[in-house]
């Protein structure tokens, strides 16, 4: 009788035990308003990094710095930002996610306040370096939260939300950096994260819930991941940023620090498969859907990159444009991803519909629009891009939504925080990468049209249309104003066809990931579905 007494009370016991590896069903306020907080605090610091990217030479002309010299005020932020992706999701777990996302958004915040009165232009590297260990910190926790804390139900959305940090942010900076530049002035471009930024705080303290310190973590803490992780980033990350300035294989630097850096790229991986509390879980590699999503990523944002950077570009050089007015443009796009996002979720969402196929629609659109766009002549003004903005309104949506559900699929709990390093870094690594090749390429391109048009014009004048200014004969100022005139002609028309290019090398690019999509990715199904369909 006692035996069966004991057995009775025992049965029971591993349900409840398991009962908590599943999510709740519904989603209280607090969680959601937590989610929203750190929501609040990516996109915050993603509008100050293109914000003052955008406004960089107002920015220098105030402070009195050279261009060479803010050049390196955008890498050591982007540096230290990328970095700060690498391990922030092991310091979450260790000083909690709460305490340690507060304290990255207050740092931000309290950074960017003290940015426009420093005493010399000296401290202008240190204070960027430390905003950027700070900005980098904030996307991993975002997308924590989500897999920590959403229930399958609605996961997808909240994955929807950590997409708005690759394309509503990125899009809305021109727009901000006009606004403050042409009406305010240049330190409410920093001045404008703070009250923002109380809000999250606020937002966040009151929404998610408050994790132990477990600072034993510490005994076992991966310092070989440091010393060759921390280098082996920063030297590539500067290699890109600056291999166009420097002159790419012609600069001895640039090709040290490709080599160097990689080398400590591999020892750094090597550490990381063998390390018993890794910063990265390499095994996870070994799933092909989140390898698969992790390359398709950096195609994506190679793309998401130059794509949108081309207009501008070429509008400010071509025919002059403020930023001001290349704000409509990036409007076009970033204000209906709060409608697009959403939209391309719920139809992820729906079990009958293949992600794979979402993604491979949201490929072939960003190639449409770019192989429109390598149609561009010297004679579009912004009301010819109009047309490319409105495509990438859905092409967007539709290529990150799809490639966030491979990654995250089948992910625990436990296994979120590795699957936020690996794809936080990869897309903060590729946004560098997509932006020095973009530059690079294009230099490249309108070194190479440029010398074609220089042969052309001393054999055939008419072909620039200068046939009178070229006549025989000019000499003195004439001659100086027909030569500073074919000049001013050449450029434009060798950035026209350098655009041009990096369209259709942006177009062969989407074509090959969607290529790779039938043999490398599996198919999958929602999670919301899997749960009703496992409980059905």
């Amino acid at each position: 009788m006692s035996n069966a007494v004991v057995a009775s009370i025992l049965a029971p016991t591993p349900k409840k035990a398991s009962a908590p590896a599943t999510p709740p069903a519904v989603v209280g306020a607090r969680i959601l308003t937590g989610l929203a907080g750190v929501l609040l605090a990516v996109v915050i610091a993603q509008l100050n990094d293109h914000v003052t990217e955008v406004a960089m030479p107002d920015i220098l002309g105030a402070l009195g710095v050279s261009h060479d010299a803010g050049t390196w005020l955008i890498t050591v932020y982007q540096i230290t930002q990328v970095s700060a992706m690498m391990f922030a999701p092991w310091c979450s777990g260790t000083f909690s996610l709460r305490r340690f996302t507060i304290g990255a958004v207050a740092a931000f915040a309290l950074l960017g306040v003290a940015f426009p009165f420093v005493p010399t232009p000296g401290w202008l590297l240190p204070l960027r370096a430390f905003q950027g260990l700070a900005g980098g910190c904030l996307p991993p926790m975002l997308m924590t939260v989500a897999l920590r804390f959403l229930p399958p139900s609605i996961k997808l959305y909240g994955l929807a939300a950590y997409a708005l940090t690759a394309t509503f942010a990125p899009n809305l900076g021109s727009p901000l950096a006009a606004l403050w530049t042409e009406y305010v002035g240049w330190r409410f471009l920093f001045w404008q994260i703070v009250p923002l930024s109380l809000l999250s705080i606020g937002m966040i303290t009151w929404g998610l819930p408050q994790d132990p310190l477990r600072l034993e973590r510490f005994r076992q803490f991966d310092w070989r991941g440091v010393v060759f992780g921390f280098p082996a980033i920063g030297m590539l990350v500067t290699a890109f940023g600056q291999g166009t300035r420097l002159g790419w294989n012609d600069s001895p630097l640039i090709c040290l620090l490709f080599i160097v850096g990689s080398i400590m790229l591999v020892f750094f991986l090597v550490n990381e498969w063998f390390h018993p509390l890794p910063f990265f879980k390499i095994q996870l590699l070994a799933r092909r859907n989140l390898t698969h999503a992790l390359i398709t990523l950096g195609g994506v944002l190679l793309v998401l990159v130059a794509v949108p950077g081309i207009p501008s570009s070429y509008l400010a050089e071509v025919h002059g444009y403020r930023p001001l007015q290349l704000a409509p443009l990036a409007l076009c796009v970033a204000l209906p991803q709060l409608a697009a996002l959403p939209a391309v979720a719920a139809l992820c969402n729906i079990r009958r519909v293949d992600c794979r196929w979402v993604l491979a629609a949201g490929l072939a659109l960003i190639s449409w629009s770019c192989m429109v766009g390598s149609f561009m002549t010297s004679d579009w003004i912004r009301d010819n891009f109009y047309a490319l903005q409105v495509i990438q309104i859905f092409a967007q949506p539709m290529a990150v939504i799809p490639l966030l559900m491979l990654a995250t699929n089948g992910m625990t709990p436990m296994e979120g925080p590795f699957a936020s390093a690996w794809f936080n870094t990869v897309k903060g690594f590729s946004v560098v990468v997509g932006a020095g090749v973009t530059e690079g390429f294009t230099t490249m391109r309108e070194h190479f049209h440029s010398n074609v048009l220089v042969n052309q014009w001393g054999n055939r004048p008419y072909v620039l249309g200068l046939t009178q200014q070229a006549r025989p004969g000019l000499s003195g100022p004439d001659h100086r104003a027909m030569l500073t005139l074919v000049r001013l002609h050449i450029r434009e028309q060798a950035l026209v066809l350098a655009s041009a290019d990096v369209f259709r090398l942006m177009a062969i690019v989407s074509i090959v990931l969607i290529v790779l999509i039938p043999f490398v990715a599996t198919r999958i199904f929602p999670p919301g579905s899997v749960v009703d369909g496992a409980s059905r």
